[in-house]
């Protein structure tokens, strides 16, 4: 059989032909539009913007950001940072930022725990156990956040006074004031150790790499457990030693009308947090069941072949491979979280939206207000998107 020969002159992109000025032209043509739309764009903008600066010049309406030097005189409640009235709007922005960013990432972690095991119960073969967290799915995802998150503050405003505050463990007390932890009292060498867990936790990774990077070129596997023993418990634990091994438990008391010591969670942002993780882990669970589905039974039936409890065959075997399902829209959740934050305004949690509020009521620059707002969710978002694709990217599977 002979065969077919191909020319190589063949395979090679046909000349294109030159540019001609006329309307005959798709290219021209194509050029054309393009101009006109971009010139129809510009204009409106130029008209807005200049429209814009017109009015508030007629109303005496100051512009640009230099009130953020200013005195606030703005009250908050509770602030990451050392915050008082005295300081500028830029700090007082800065607050609600943190606020924003404190809610959000234990928002997210938790909604995602909450999520996955709800995922993971809706396709128990336990009967009871299945339909309680079905029942749970749907009747959270069927409820207005906002409805769900009213209900929570009010709840909670409903509880008893400090004096009988209800205590369900040792040192942590539930009142209408807030919940009340123990915490411990922070000190230079806490930091200190978390930051030695910290390039612990990288160390470990690194050698995991490095490890199995080896064991493809060899054959022989390497242990990272006794390496991640080492760097994450006993390098902090050393650094803490070293440095006099602080550790006060500060417990909290009633004292007067109220609770003094430990960490507090005020209502607002114990409701917020609360109505956030449970609104967002009902759709996190379906997003989880839908990935666990996405793996072939086949992969189950082989895993139980090697004689795998079903507990590992979830974790070794079917997770793995759900989390290229999972990931992306779970994105989204976290895009959701971030965002629907935003509705703290409605329980009086003071987040960058409430404080940005406040500060352009006073101030009268209102623009530069919803400007700030929109360039800190599109930063947030955008970073939350960046490091989600990432990780995706990373856990893809690469043809070869």
């Amino acid at each position: 059989m002979s065969e077919a020969t191909i020319d190589p002159r063949s395979l090679r992109a046909p000349p294109r032909r030159p540019l001609r000025l006329s309307w005959s032209d798709e290219r021209v043509r194509g050029i054309f539009w393009q101009i006109l739309v971009v010139g129809i764009v510009g204009s409106i903008v130029w008209w807005l913007w200049s429209n814009t600066v017109h009015n508030l010049e007629v109303r005496r309406i100051a512009t640009g950001f230099g009130f953020l030097n200013r005195e606030a005189g703005l009250p908050i409640a509770e602030s990451v940072i050392d915050y008082s009235p005295a300081d500028t709007y830029l700090r007082a922005l800065v607050v609600g930022l943190l606020n924003t960013l404190k809610v959000s990432v234990v928002g997210i972690i938790l909604a995602t725990i909450l999520g996955t095991l709800m995922g993971i119960a809706r396709l128990s073969r336990n009967w009871l156990l299945s339909k309680l967290a079905g029942i749970y799915i749907e009747a959270i995802r069927d409820l207005p956040l906002l409805l769900q998150l009213l209900l929570w503050y009010a709840i909670l405003q409903g509880l008893p006074g400090p004096r009988q505050a209800l205590n369900p463990a040792p040192g942590v007390f539930l009142s209408n004031r807030g919940l009340k932890l123990p915490w411990i009292e922070w000190q230079a060498a806490h930091g200190w150790a978390l930051l030695a867990l910290i390039l612990g936790i990288i160390g470990t990774l690194a050698w995991r790499r490095v490890a199995i990077a080896r064991r493809m070129q060899d054959g022989q596997p390497r242990r990272v457990w006794p390496v991640a023993l080492g760097l994450i418990v006993a390098l902090p634990l050393a650094v803490w030693y070293a440095l006099g091994a602080p550790w006060v438990v500060d417990w909290p008391a009633l004292r007067g009308f109220n609770f003094r010591g430990g960490a507090n969670m005020s209502p607002e942002y114990f409701a917020l947090l609360l109505g956030l993780v449970l609104y967002t882990a009902g759709f996190i669970a379906e997003i989880v069941r839908a990935g666990i589905l996405a793996v072939p039974h086949g992969q189950w039936e082989a895993a139980q072949a090697l004689g795998l409890r079903p507990k590992m065959v979830l974790k070794l075997i079917v997770l793995p491979q759900a989390l290229r399902v999972i990931i992306p829209p779970m994105t989204s959740q976290y895009l959701n979280i971030t965002k629907n934050s935003s509705l703290a305004v409605a329980i009086g949690y003071q987040d960058i939206v409430s404080i940005a509020n406040t500060t352009l009521n006073q101030t009268g620059q209102a623009i530069e207000g919803i400007a700030i707002i929109m360039l800190v969710y599109l930063t947030i978002s955008l970073s939350i998107s960046l490091f989600m694709n990432w990780y995706n990217a990373r856990i893809a599977l690469v043809e070869r």
